[in-house]
């Protein structure tokens, strides 16, 4: 392809139209959130040998067609001789659909940009397939990866670590309570936050509390509509309980989902619950993103044994002055031990803000 058909290149050696292209690619890969899983979202543009482009797709649903064999049936024969721009490397192996790598190769794909290298061993190795039959195959720079890192970071963190990926919710007051002196705190956030946070219930898996929320709160712990009914499929619900004091009427356990009361007996023995062998047990079941929704005492240890990787803030104008704060206790003692966080994503949800830190 002419340079002057694509327009100028980066230092990464991609075109102006390629850029663009895994910007797109990003956008379409964030539509196969919670409903993709356990396999990451991905997506892919292809264009023609003037930048233009040709065909997009993305991973819809767990075993359905992958996001290149979507781009190449929207293509048709154009794909012949076109650059395909992925945020995930293309797989090689076969598993309920065939390899990405050769549905290329038959397609006449000439060049691949690929945006994250593939971390399950099982299915990696596209690349070098692509490279073997003299295809083009560019791996950016980190610096443009990173958005494509960060759309797919549930599936890629789950993958490299062998556990599931762990988001933390929190809404809490402009000073970081999540409860008043008395103990309240129905509602502290707006219904636009609340209906923000069962769209993200929808989005994953799991979802995990300490016996202490549910002795407090009784919470359903399910993905509901505005009527407060439940809808769609719902996560495992799993709850920390070393010793068992979940009562048996909590409304945790009726049959609205499945549930999982992880004791010590079972995780850890002695008189904890070891959290990282829970998660283990998850991920060794497929499950791959844990909501981590209370309380303070099971997010401090979680976020003490590195095992939070991100955490959703809700943030409400409202101000306490006492009261129970979001965590609570904690091993660190100095500001040089406390945990960095990086800053991913600010948003309104009604009057409230909505703070998204990454952890790794």
């Amino acid at each position: 392809m002419a340079e002057a058909e694509h327009g100028s290149e980066s230092g990464d050696g991609l075109s102006g139209a390629e850029q663009a292209a895994l910007v797109r690619a990003v956008e379409l890969a964030a539509r196969g959130a919670g409903t993709v899983l356990p396999n990451p979202v991905v997506g892919c543009v292809l264009l023609d040998a003037h930048g233009h482009t040709v065909g997009e797709g993305w991973h819809e649903r767990a075993g359905g067609p992958h996001a290149e064999v979507n781009a190449l049936r929207a293509a048709g024969d154009t794909a012949r001789g076109a650059t395909a721009v992925v945020t995930l490397e293309p797989c090689n192996h076969t598993g309920r659909t065939g390899p990405c790598s050769e549905a290329l190769l038959a397609a006449g794909v000439t060049r691949v940009v690929v945006a994250v290298r593939d971390p399950w061993p099982t299915a990696a190795g596209g690349i070098e397939r692509l490279r073997a039959a003299g295809v083009d195959v560019v791996l950016v720079t980190p610096a443009l990866a990173a958005p494509a890192e960060d759309v797919n970071r549930v599936w890629l963190v789950a993958t490299r670590l062998g556990r599931p990926f762990v988001t933390f919710k929190a809404g809490v007051t402009a000073d970081g309570r999540v409860a008043a002196a008395d103990g309240t705190s129905r509602w502290i956030t707006s219904a636009e936050s609340r209906a923000d946070v069962h769209l993200l219930r929808s989005r994953v898996d799991t979802m995990m509390v300490g016996v202490g929320t549910v002795l407090a709160d009784d919470p359903w712990l399910t993905v509901r509509d505005s009527d407060g009914m439940p809808i769609g499929p719902q996560p495992l619900r799993v709850v920390l309980d070393s010793v068992g004091r979940t009562p048996p009427g909590a409304r945790v356990l009726d049959d609205a989902a499945e549930t999982l009361v992880a004791t010590a007996a079972d995780f850890g023995g002695g008189l904890r619950v070891d959290p990282a062998a829970v998660l283990s047990e998850l991920y060794r079941r497929g499950r791959r993103h844990v909501l981590l929704e209370g309380g303070p005492t099971l997010a401090t240890a979680m976020l003490d044994d590195d095992l939070v990787d991100e955490m959703l803030c809700y943030t409400a104008p409202v101000v306490f002055g006492a009261g129970r704060m979001m965590l609570d206790g904690g091993r660190t003692a100095t500001l040089v031990e406390a945990r960095r966080a990086e800053l991913r994503e600010v948003r309104r949800c009604g009057p409230d803000v909505m703070l998204r830190y990454a952890f790794r």
